[in-house]
């Protein structure tokens, strides 16, 4: 592990139109230079989890900030602002997006940042990131976890006012390396939607990397609910990390990091890439 010492709390950034939102903000402690991240929470919102995943990412050498998404609605709890985005699957797709810029450009106006700056989003939080690799020119690699919704569906549909274009239609604008984490018993994406995705990828030259998990399903990172496989969230993990040491940057110290023991039984059920 790289960085026992870690800075973290609440801080606030300018997200779209120049509102003020909250966000959570996590960095190694020691003078850098550090890479970044911006974190795009999942569905249940800007919880207790995802501040566990912005401390780890600081803790594995990266400065990291999770924008709250939901800070325009009503409630001062985060399972309040969950409520008032729930039913409609979260913000407008052009305000998520740019709070997510925002949050990149908190990043690099921090001290000791070494100027990269990856994204990384879990189920709609993955399909946010894959927007914001398409339509912002910030960041630098991205990290697909289960996005939901980047081919539409019955739920994630597009050609309306929240969610206007389809991010698959986007992937011509990808000019990014990509990483992607699915689990093969999820429903959304489904292993269907995850070929059909790869195959955009190809089809416009992106570079990315897939790597698919058997006997996990949707949020299996998420170690409160009960589709967690901590089997295949280390090696998941791994793979981020070792994506992001080469696309943003080895960390500071990340040569100490420990290498979780791992069951020899355990590998994703395959893993591919392109366009390298």
């Amino acid at each position: 592990m790289s960085y026992n010492s870690i800075s973290a709390g609440e801080v606030k950034l300018t997200g779209a139109g120049g509102t003020e939102i909250q966000a959570y903000y996590a960095r190694p402690d020691g003078p850098g230079p550090h890479p970044s991240v911006v974190v795009v929470h999942h569905l249940p919102g800007w919880d207790e989890w995802t501040c566990e995943v912005v401390r780890k990412i600081a803790h594995n050498g990266f400065a990291a900030v999770a924008p709250n998404l939901y800070s325009r609605a009503d409630g001062a709890l985060p399972s309040e602002q969950t409520a008032h985005y729930r039913p409609n699957l979260g913000p407008p797709d052009t305000q998520a997006v740019g709070d997510i810029d925002g949050a990149a450009a908190f990043l690099k106006a921090q001290d000791g940042n070494n100027g990269k700056v990856g994204i990384i989003g879990f189920c709609s939080g993955g399909r946010h990131a894959y927007l914001a690799a398409a339509q912002l020119n910030t960041f630098d690699a991205v990290v697909d976890c289960w996005g939901g919704g980047v081919v539409p569906n019955d739920r994630f549909n597009a050609g309306n006012e929240t969610r206007p274009i389809a991010p698959i239609e986007l992937t011509k604008d990808i000019k990014i390396p990509m990483l992607g984490i699915f689990g093969n018993d999820d429903s959304s994406p489904s292993p269907e939607v995850v070929d059909q995705t790869e195959e955009e990828l190809k089809k416009h030259g992106v570079e990315y990397e897939f790597h698919r998990y058997d006997g996990a399903g949707h949020a299996f990172f998420t170690s409160y609910v009960g589709m967690y496989r901590p089997l295949q969230t280390a090696d998941g993990w791994q793979k981020v990390w070792d994506f992001f040491d080469r696309k943003l940057g080895k960390p500071v110290n990340a040569s100490i990091r420990e290498t979780p023991m791992m069951a020899p039984e355990t590998p994703p059920a395959f893993s591919s890439s392109g366009a390298r």
